[in-house]
């Protein structure tokens, strides 16, 4: 029986992020990994000898990167090569495009010449209301310590006049609509609900800050592609003194008189920590790992998952990011998804050209080329048909070739269903996010990094705080690793 100081499960964001964080502080870390290699979703894969990513396809909130490899006397730019994102182009059934591009006056001026000078003030105002709630929200929502209602009432009254700001009583579709009169930049404005899973339908305005992240922070690829985070930061680690252990399954927490004790394995180890941070959706450790756990609550409505895949597509000039918007009302996919639990019956597609956002090389005369469509979480009943999924990918590859974004000829090398990502992700349900964002009370619903009733537990993932997608879950790990004790 081996023992450690801290036991951390799952090799993703937060679990990565965690391990860096503390094994920089001399603690001896283990991070103990189900599959094969670090990254979870932000994952790879080999075909006819050429890597590509299978997951996130842009990096934003790179200071978060920035202080977490400072703590191991390195730098971002050390590790990483980071390429500023050319270009989002976006499409509409009408043949209207639209380019937005790394500069916000550069965006300003390809609106006005697209959509008009009207739009143009249009997008530079709600930016300019954007980041408002993004100044206001980031310090108590998003860096700190998980909220509570007591907390912010606590802030005192100029803080807590500063956090009204955040515009949480209405929603974000709400929003957008009175600010917005452009239809192409209200598809635009909606479209970021989906960065973290949630339906703009019902999403609380707050989330409109998502679009300051992306267009005023700066978004960016990778050099290699997006992998190369995962690798940086367990290349970081190691270096600190942490140890991975892949392929290794936890069968369930040990726990002895309200105090963690350690783990036991699928194959039967045993490894001795009372301290362990859990990188796994949180409905996997209520309901697997810690079943007799009672203070956690895995309630919440599961972020959006998505039906996704890489073609082996024929090199041409394509921008790095495109989305194609549907011909009917944007607003009826997240009706589909969230009202009727059923793929788009017209999805909106987004693809990534991994050679032009990554640097990554594909073959000899093809690009690989990363395709998404949203798509519901799988139902709590059971899994959803494969039909289902064929049918649906039916649908995306045609309007992909009507729309001449890709060749009658290009081939799907690889594809992952909301069905598989259930499979490979336990209590997740498929959901690419962990919780959604579809309450005005999310934020206060997510289970904190700490947890008092069982000692020496913290949880890392973005079913925690403070949510889904690849920054917040580092943040959600570097929360974990300053609240362990």
């Amino acid at each position: 029986m081996n023992s450690v100081d801290v036991v951390i499960i799952g090799a993703g964001a937060g679990g990565l992020a965690a391990a860096t964080e503390l094994s920089a502080r001399g603690q001896k870390v283990l991070v103990l990994e189900a599959g094969a290699q670090a990254g979870g979703k932000m994952g790879t894969a080999i075909v006819d000898g050429v890597e590509f990513d299978t997951g996130p396809s842009v990096l934003t909130m790179i200071d978060v990167l920035d202080s977490l490899f400072a703590l191991s006397g390195t730098t971002t730019a050390d590790e990483l090569q980071l390429l500023p994102s050319d270009e989002f182009r976006y499409i509409w059934p009408s043949g209207k495009e639209l380019d937005l591009r790394f500069s916000i006056e550069d965006s300003i001026a390809s609106i006005q010449s697209a959509l008009g000078q009207n739009a143009a003030t249009e997008f530079s105002e709600f930016l300019s209301y954007a980041q408002g709630i993004w100044n206001a929200a980031a310090p108590n929502f998003v860096y700190g310590s998980a909220p509570t209602p007591f907390s912010v009432l606590k802030l005192g009254f100029s803080k807590f006049r500063e956090v009204l700001k955040i515009d949480a009583m209405r929603s974000m579709a709400s929003a957008i609509q009175n600010r917005i009169q452009d239809p192409h930049l209200r598809d635009i404005f909606m479209r970021y609900a989906t960065y973290n899973g949630s339906n703009p339908l019902v999403a609380p305005a707050t989330l409109n800050c998502i679009a300051w992240v992306e267009l005023g922070l700066g978004a960016y690829g990778v050099q290699g592609g997006m992998h190369q985070v995962a690798s940086a930061l367990e290349r970081v680690a190691i270096r600190n003194g942490a140890e991975f252990r892949y392929n290794s399954r936890v069968a369930h927490i040990g726990i002895s008189n309200g105090q963690i004790s350690g783990v036991m394995l699928t194959n039967g180890d045993e490894i001795q920590a009372k301290r362990l941070i859990c990188n796994a959706d949180v409905s996997h450790l209520v309901k697997d790992l810690a079943p007799t756990l009672k203070s956690v609550h895995a309630g919440q409505e599961p972020s959006m998952s998505g039906w996704t895949a890489v073609v082996k597509a024929r090199r041409r000039e394509r921008p790095s990011h495109c989305v194609l918007f549907p011909e009917r009302p944007y607003r009826a996919e997240f009706d589909d998804i969230f009202g009727q639990g059923r793929p788009p019956a017209e999805p909106t597609v987004y693809l990534c050209a991994q050679e032009k956002a990554h640097q990554r090389t594909g073959w000899a005369d093809h690009e690989a080329v990363f395709v998404m469509a949203n798509a519901p979480a799988e139902p709590a009943t059971g899994e959803t048909p494969a039909e289902v999924w064929e049918a649906f990918e039916k649908t995306v590859m045609k309007r992909l070739v009507e729309t001449a974004l890709l060749d009658h000829d290009d081939t799907i090398v690889w594809r992952r269903t909301p069905s598989d990502l259930a499979r490979q992700y336990s209590g997740s349900r498929g959901s690419i996010y962990g919780a959604s964002s579809n309450s005005q009370f999310s934020a206060f619903q997510r289970p904190a990094n700490a947890i008092p009733e069982l000692k020496g537990l913290y949880l890392a993932s973005g079913s925690a705080h403070p949510g889904g997608g690849v920054p917040m879950c580092l943040l959600s790990g570097r929360a974990a690793a300053a609240a362990l004790k």
